[in-house]
């Protein structure tokens, strides 16, 4: 037997994110952000659908060497880099690329004397306030990187947008400017060079919305994965196709009398002669605990609402705009008809919260051409 929630995963859609991100940066190689399970989607599936990528970024050292395990031969840049000896040591036996933000990350690269073993990105902290040198810090963590036997190739330079994902909040151009003038000097003296530094600013925000940042690299995540980085729309309105679909079936139909109650603490009465559905999906499996009553949820593919709490199995839906609706009939959660940031909306959180929140249980299908059904 197998569990009736499901996520099909659009690899199909995937790679039309992919050439959406072309679209909006031709000019620039590409680094999909795939950490946190490819955000629960599948970390060795993505990458996998993904090696005509020119790089890859993860979050933490594990993740890049899962994907060194299974195989995976293109660039992978830890995006928080190492904090230990150790962690150093599995990025050097694994040939990962990694991003240097501290003096204590430069103490360690300056005590080993291998030569040209390791490639890094140079991060600067131009307002994120999370990781980075400061911008006055810049030069000197420059130069003592020049100099380290380790380093292999030219030293890259990043940092990372805060506020990208409001397009009228100018602090976006302020990061970049102050990114520009911080670096201006060593691309200058670069400039006769045959080997220069390359630079990298946009995520997916950046890439859809500020021109300004697209540089030698972006690393688009959320966006390929067919979400808007952007509160206020959903991916459709850039042109971007879920990649995830989040499906489950009927269990169960019943009618309440006028004055019955439906869930934990009753929260939700019934004003009438109600018939409703038992969907076999709940916080167990990802659905958000969260989901306000009214929440969209589509039976057969038509619009119902979300009544009572979500359990940790099972969720309740109103059925009288179905009265056909029967045991056993078709759920969509979110997918191509449902968007997953509307039902972020409803539950007060964010669409990567929803996605990176797929439990263990639910299975996922792959969709790709040969597929015709899920």
């Amino acid at each position: 037997m197998t569990s009736p929630a499901y996520a099909v995963v659009n690899l199909e859609a995937l790679q039309h994110n992919m050439q959406i991100v072309r679209k909006y940066a031709p000019n620039a190689k590409i680094m999909p952000v795939i950490k946190a399970n490819a955000y629960g989607h599948g970390l060795l599936r993505i990458a996998s659908a993904l090696q005509s990528a020119d790089a890859f970024a993860v979050a933490r050292v594990d993740e890049g060497v899962q994907l060194r395990k299974a195989g995976i031969k293109n660039k992978i840049t830890v995006l928080e880099g190492f904090s230990n000896i150790n962690e150093l040591e599995a990025i050097l036996a694994n040939r990962l690329d990694t991003v240097v933000h501290s003096f204590n990350q430069l103490n360690l690269i300056e005590a080993r004397k291998e030569l040209k073993a390791c490639s890094i990105w140079l991060k600067v902290d131009t307002g994120m306030n999370r990781l980075g040198f400061n911008p006055t810090e810049f030069a000197s963590a420059y130069q003592r990187l020049k100099c380290c036997p380790l380093i292999q190739g030219p030293i890259n330079v990043m940092t990372h947008l805060a506020n990208a994902d409001d397009k009228h909040d100018t602090t976006s151009l302020k990061q970049i400017d102050l990114f520009n003038q911080t670096i201006s000097t060593l691309l200058e003296e670069q400039r006769l060079e045959t080997e220069r530094s390359e630079c990298s600013i946009a995520n997916s925000a950046g890439i859809l919305a500020w021109t300004e940042s697209l540089a030698d690299w972006v690393r688009p995540g959320i966006m390929l994965y067919g979400i808007s980085p952007f509160p206020d729309c959903t991916g459709k309105q850039w042109q971007l196709k879920p990649v995830m679909g989040l499906y489950s079936r009927l269990i169960a139909v019943k009618t309440l009398d006028e004055g019955d109650k439906v869930g934990y603490s009753g929260t939700w009465t019934c004003k009438k002669p109600t018939r409703l559905g038992i969907i076999a999906i709940g916080y167990g499996d990802g659905y958000p605990r969260h989901a306000k009553e009214g929440t969209p949820i589509l039976v057969n593919g038509l619009r119902v609402p979300l009544i009572g709490r979500v359990s940790m199995d099972m969720i309740t839906v109103d059925l009288e705009s179905q009265p056909n609706a029967k045991v056993g009939d078709s759920v969509t959660l979110w997918g191509d008809d449902l968007a997953i940031e509307n039902i972020a909306i409803y539950s007060d959180t964010i669409p990567y919260t929803l996605a990176c929140g797929i439990t263990q249980r639910v299975r996922i299908i792959e969709y790709n051409e040969s597929s015709t059904d899920h």
